[in-house]
């Protein structure tokens, strides 16, 4: 499919999004926090900060969907995200894995492959954390966060491990690759300027869960949606920014103001494999 076949799941996904207003537990990073949770309101979903290991048996069976990003891992906050991973899994709830810097040490690795084992959906990261996380590459070779290695590069990376973890993979990038280890997907929405804003990443990750909320039996598709939706608010945002704080602001009102004729037109979407 190409983009105009593409383009109507897109809206539709959106607009299931903000017509059943999904809630979405993160627990999330530190940094990201405040941008993860007024994207999820502004796409039309429910978010919940909730990280609290004493609460993950009373609030995790009423989520959605569930949001686990590990960018300012410490070893109180594991047990809470393995806590609700397993509860999700167990009730059938989507579930996204955001391995934010996975490479940085032997403890946030290892963590990060013991919460693959309890099958998230979707994992979703840079080049550089998908490759780290396949196993195609050794620990210590990407720059805290961001990527030394471009989307494209690590399209074997993310099918392998899809296929060794059973989720589906999207590696951001200025080609957002998703995968499901046999179809990749190319998403061309997006704009440079993004990457200069702290927790877009992260965002992204909470925005897939979301989308996963109301089509969790297609989650290639919800994923390429909710990745469509958020670089096409970022082109918006950067037509109407100054520079990286207010593409900040402009980003999240797009995404608040995204009509069908704008998403229709924008969704850049093909097959690439």
């Amino acid at each position: 499919m190409e983009s105009k076949e593409w383009s109507s799941g897109v809206w539709t996904h959106l607009t299931a999004v903000r017509r059943q207003s999904p809630l979405v537990q993160c627990i999330t990073n530190l940094v990201s926090m405040d941008l993860v949770a007024n994207t999820l309101l502004s796409a039309g979903a429910s978010p919940a900060m909730v990280h609290s290991v004493a609460e993950v048996p009373d609030f995790t069976p009423h989520i959605h969907a569930l949001c686990i990003n590990v960018g300012t891992l410490t070893p109180d906050w594991l047990p809470s995200m393995k806590a609700a991973a397993e509860l999700a899994a167990q009730l059938g709830k989507p579930w996204v894995l955001d391995p934010a810097a996975v490479s940085c040490s032997g403890f946030r690795l290892k963590a990060c492959l013991e919460l693959v084992e309890l099958k998230p959906s979707v994992i979703k990261g840079n080049g550089s954390e998908i490759i780290t996380l396949s196993g195609s590459a050794s620990q210590g070779q990407t720059k805290g966060a961001d990527s030394s290695h471009e989307s494209t590069e690590a399209i074997e990376a993310a099918k392998s491990l899809a296929l060794s973890s059973g989720a589906v993979v999207a590696v951001s990038g200025a080609v957002d690759i998703v995968t499901d280890g046999k179809r990749v997907i190319g998403v061309h929405n997006g704009t440079k300027m993004m990457q200069k804003i702290t927790a877009t990443g992260c965002s992204l990750a909470g925005l897939v869960a979301a989308f996963l909320a109301v089509d969790s039996l297609q989650p290639l598709e919800a994923t390429v949606s909710a990745m469509s939706v958020f670089g096409i608010a970022g082109e918006l945002g950067e037509e109407l920014a100054n520079g990286p704080a207010s593409l900040r602001m402009h980003l999240i009102d797009s995404l608040y103001g995204l009509d069908e004729t704008t998403v229709l037109s924008r969704v850049k979407i093909n097959r690439l494999g």
